[in-house]
């Protein structure tokens, strides 16, 4: 399976695993990696450019394979040194960079100097144009079906995909409620050139997070995910326990009085203690509708693989299948449903 996403950064399925705070370390990106996909070791996890460095070496002494860093762009009173996170970057020899948040235009020079291909995670399709007219060479977007922030126009991809293929001239994948060989068929189709995925690959083996995170998105189903932070426009979705249950609450009570320092305690400092140390109530923590799919907790090898054999198999069975009037002959495909 070829696409343009293959070919821009040099990889062997057109899956990405996407930067993930607390969970994409090297054990994570290197198994995407090694199992053909793009794996991501998220820069900001890393709480000094020199950590990063060494987080960097221990994912290259991992996999000889091509991987990223993401570098996601806060609004903070007290930025980190990102031009000194991407100095790390540019020194470990990387070449794959997944930003995210605000745009990367004023990184984008010293990003692009390194030689280091960009890929920007969007919501939107103006902020995908934008993303590309500032030199970023592929896009991922991101639906309102997401984990973490989905923006606020609230736009499902079965819309935002064929739109952005409308749009965009440099490659996209999809982003949100990817979980199988089903979405990377659905993806392709509607435009998009592969997938990302976070929610999917944190339940796998590798994933460096306590067994109770992985036992939470097994046990969730797609009504289990909540909206939060929406009167601040910081949406976050997110899966629910009794934190989150307690700050929606608080957002109902405040309503547009609602201040950032009102829900601190269920917000902040929540992942680490969540991914480390296995409360799962501690806190609100990013997770995409995409649990109701989710049953297993295979390897990172055995899930690209199962996506990448039940994909060829939807595609040259039930589709050509579709068109050959042959779908009833092969009840095979019924399987990989």
């Amino acid at each position: 399976m070829k696409t343009a996403i293959n070919e821009l950064f040099g990889i062997e399925h057109p899956i990405i695993q996407g930067g993930m705070h607390y969970v994409g370390f090297a054990e994570l990106a290197s198994a995407v990696s090694n199992a053909g996909g793009l794996g991501i070791v998220t820069g900001l996890t890393s709480k000094t450019p020199e950590l990063l460095t060494k987080e960097i070496v221990r994912c290259r002494d991992m996999t000889d394979k091509p991987f990223g860093v993401n570098l996601t762009f806060l609004p903070m009173l007290r930025s980190p040194p990102y031009f000194e996170y991407i100095a790390a970057i540019r020194e470990c020899g990387v070449k794959i960079v997944e930003t995210a948040g605000r745009s990367p235009e004023q990184y984008m020079p010293a990003l692009k100097a390194a030689g280091i291909k960009v890929i920007h995670k969007c919501t939107s399709v103006r902020h995908s144009l934008k993303a590309q007219q500032i030199g970023c060479d592929a896009v991922c977007v991101d639906g309102f079906e997401c984990g973490g922030h989905p923006g606020e126009d609230d736009i499902p991809n079965m819309i935002l995909l064929p739109r952005a293929a409308e749009e965009l001239t440099v490659p996209f994948v999809a982003s949100g409620g990817m979980a199988d060989a089903r979405s990377l068929v659905a993806a392709l189709a509607l435009g998009a050139s592969g997938i990302n995925m976070g929610t999917r690959f944190v339940a796998t083996r590798e994933a460096p997070v306590h067994d109770n995170v992985k036992r939470a998105i097994v046990a969730a189903t797609e009504r289990d995910t909540r909206l939060v932070m929406r009167a601040l426009r910081n949406t976050e979705r997110v899966l629910t326990n009794k934190s989150v249950e307690r700050l929606l609450e608080m957002e109902r009570e405040k309503g547009r009085a609602l201040r950032i320092d009102d829900i601190l305690d269920e917000v902040a400092g929540v992942y680490p203690k969540v991914m480390i140390d296995g409360n799962v109530d501690a806190g609100a923590w990013s997770c995409g509708m995409v649990v109701g799919l989710i049953t297993d907790v295979p390897t990172v090898k055995e899930l690209i693989d199962r996506i990448v054999g039940d994909a060829e198999r939807i595609i040259r069975r039930r589709l050509i299948g579709v068109l050959d009037g042959a779908l009833a002959e092969e009840p095979a495909a019924r399987a990989v449903f």
